[in-house]
């Protein structure tokens, strides 16, 4: 049997705050959300002046990189490049903006964001994981 790992409160905490800290940066309003490897919520915030709907897409996007263990762009990409089949699958979100949170090769969790251009939610998303890796997680 091996051992799992999994996100703690701080490792939230820690990520929320680098992901809300990159976009008041860069003065994009948004809505952050952070899963477990489960697919439960365990963050959700929408920033003052975000459009209500940035919430279900957040959680969308979050939980599409969880499920599929990848970036929500490669399902917007696949699509772009004429699989319009791809529409039908049984994920959710399939636009720039969820990303998996891997450590050691294993997906613990995912951060979906939503309210900016999707490759600038995406960046958010990672600048929220890349705490991780300073905390010496070895996340990416």
């Amino acid at each position: 049997m091996r051992s799992k790992l999994v996100l703690t409160d701080d490792d939230v905490k820690k990520m929320a705050a680098a992901a809300e800290a990159h976009a008041t940066a860069n003065q994009w309003k948004v809505t952050i959300t952070i899963f477990d490897d489960g697919g439960h919520l365990l963050y959700l915030h929408r920033m003052d002046g975000v459009a209500a709907s940035t919430v279900e897409m957040a959680i969308g996007k979050g939980r599409t990189a969880l499920l599929g263990r990848r970036e929500t762009k490669v399902y917007e990409d696949i699509i772009k490049q004429g699989r319009t089949a791809f529409l039908s699958a049984p994920l959710v979100a399939m636009v720039e903006g969820g990303v998996p949170i891997i450590v050691n090769g294993d997906v613990v969790g995912s951060i979906g964001v939503s309210g900016v251009k999707s490759d600038q939610d995406a960046s958010i998303a990672r600048a929220g994981i890349a705490a991780l890796d300073e905390a010496g997680a070895g996340a990416r």
